[in-house]
C-alpha cells in the first residue's frame, strides 16, 4: 500500500490522533523532558479514546484493526511532536498472551488491558551480560511447588515503573543442558504490583532522553506457576512474533519523526529570510530537505510491506528488521538536516527540535541495532556465513 493511499485508509485515525495531540502542545512535553516526567495526562488519554486497544480483538474489548492501523496511530503521534514510546508497548507486549496464553489468561487480562485499566507495558527481555543475545539470558526461574523462584537482573526494560504488568524472559532449563540454545526459555507474566519489594528492585536509568528506562533485580521473586504462558522451555519462539510487532510500530514512529522534521524545516525555509530572500530559495537548503522526503517516502513503503504481511498472519522478520532500519535512518537524517536548516534556533529548547533530535537518535541502537539487522540480512537473506 502506497503512502497516499494509507493516509486515505487510515484519515479517520489520523484526524482523531491529531485532534489528541492538539491537547498536548510542544511546551507540554518541554516541562516533562526538563524534569525526566512519566506522560501520565497523555497515555491516559490515549488510553481512554480506545487507540493503545487497536490490536486487541473486539471479543476482549479491542477494536482488533490490526497492526497497520497501529502504524497510522504512532506514526501521526510522532508527526505531531508528541512521543508515543511512553505508551506504545501496551500495544504489542499483549500479544504474547493473545497468541499464546491460556483462555483464563485471555479472558482475565485482555479486556482490563483494553480499557487501559491494566497497563501490560515492560518487555523484560535484554541483560547486561547477554545484550541481544537472548540465548544467552542467565535470570533464572526454578519451579517450587505452585511457584516459580526467579533471580537475575535486566537492563533497559522501558517503562517498568508505570506498568502493571510485565512479560518477562527467563531461563528454566540451563542453556548446556538444551538442545538447541532456544530452548529451555519460558515466559512469565509477573504483577509489579505485588512483585516490586518483594523480590523485584527497579531502579531507574538516566538517560539522554526522558524514557522512562530501568534495570531489574530479581532476588527470589515468587511468580504463581499460572502466570507461565504457554508451555516450560518454549518461550524464546512465543515472543519472536511480538518482537516483530514492535519494530514495524517503532519504525512507524521514525516515519513520523521524519515528517515532523520535514514539515518543520520547509516551512521554517520558507518564512526564514537571510540575504534578503527565503533561504528555501537556495538549493543547499532545498536539496536536504527534499532528499530527507525522498528517504522518508521509501521507508514509508517498506514499513506499509511489513505491517500488510504481519496482518496477513505471515512473520515478516526480514521485511521488520528492514522497515525499522531504513525507517529510523530516514528519521535520524531529517533530524540532522533539520537542525542544520535552523541553524542555531535548532538547539533551542522552546522550538522542540533538538528534544525529537535526541530522541529519534534512540532507534538506530534500539529496539535492535542497525548492525545486527545487517547481520540478519546478511545471513538468512544472502546466504552469507555467520559471524557470531
Amino acid at each position: 500500500m502506497g503512502t497516499a493511499e494509507q493516509e486515505e485508509t487510515f484519515s479517520d485515525i489520523r484526524q482523531g490522533i491529531r485532534r489528541l495531540c492538539a491537547r498536548f502542545p510542544g511546551t507540554y512535553w518541554q516541562e516533562l523532558d526538563a524534569e525526566r516526567r512519566y506522560p501520565t495526562d497523555f497515555v491516559n488519554a490515549l488510553a481512554s479514546e480506545g487507540w493503545l486497544s487497536v490490536l486487541i480483538p473486539e471479543e476482549y474489548g479491542g477494536s482488533g484493526l490490526g497492526l497497520a492501523a497501529a502504524t497510522a496511530v504512532l506514526e501521526e503521534v510522532h508527526r505531531s511532536g508528541c512521543n508515543g514510546g511512553a505508551a506504545h508497548a501496551q500495544m504489542y507486549t499483549m500479544g504474547t498472551v493473545l497468541r499464546h496464553g491460556s483462555e483464563e489468561q485471555k479472558e482475565r487480562y485482555l479486556p482490563k488491558i483494553a480499557s487501559g485499566e491494566l497497563r501490560l507495558q515492560a518487555f523484560g527481555v535484554t541483560e547486561p551480560t547477554s545484550g541481544t543475545d537472548t540465548t544467552r539470558i542467565q535470570t533464572f526461574a526454578k519451579r517450587d511447588g505452585d511457584d516459580y523462584v526467579v533471580n537475575g537482573q535486566k537492563i533497559w526494560i522501558s517503562r517498568a515503573e508505570h506498568s502493571d504488568l510485565m512479560v518477562l524472559l527467563v531461563r528454566t532449563t540451563p542453556r548446556e543442558e538444551c538442545a538447541k540454545p532456544t530452548d529451555g526459555i519460558s515466559v512469565l507474566l509477573v504483577d509489579m504490583r505485588e512483585a516490586v519489594d518483594n523480590g523485584l528492585t527497579i531502579r531507574p536509568i538516566r538517560t539522554m532522553l526522558n524514557h522512562a528506562t530501568t534495570e531489574l533485580f530479581f532476588d527470589d521473586l515468587r511468580v504463581p506457576a499460572e502466570n507461565l504462558i504457554g508451555e516450560e522451555g518454549k518461550g524464546f519462539r512465543y515472543i519472536l512474533s511480538g518482537m516483530n510487532a514492535e519494530r514495524i510500530l517503532i519504525a512507524s514512529e521514525c516515519i513520523g519523526d521524519a515528517r515532523f522534521f520535514i514539515d518543520r524545516a520547509s516551512a521554517y525555509a520558507k518564512d526564514r529570510s537571510v540575504f534578503g530572500r527565503p533561504i528555501g530559495q537556495n538549493q543547499g537548503i532545498q536539496f536536504p530537505i527534499a532528499r530527507a522526503y525522498v528517504q522518508t517516502t521509501a521507508a514509508a513503503a517498506m514499513v506499509d510491506r511489513a505491517a500488510a504481511l504481519f496482518d496477513a498472519g505471515v512473520q515478516p522478520g526480514t521485511e521488520a528488521n528492514m522497515a525499522k532500519m531504513l525507517a529510523s535512518e530516514a528519521s535520524w537524517y531529517a533530524a540532522d538536516m533539520c537542525v542544520q536548516t535552523h541553524g542555531g534556533f535548532g538547539f533551542a529548547e522552546e522550538y522542540d527540535i533538538e528534544r525529537k533530535f535526541r530522541e529519534t537518535r534512540l532507534y538506530q541502537v534500539a529496539p535492535i541495532s542497525t548492525n545486527l539487522i545487517l547481520s540478519h540480512v546478511a545471513t538468512h537473506v544472502l546466504g552469507l556465513p555467520k559471524s557470531f
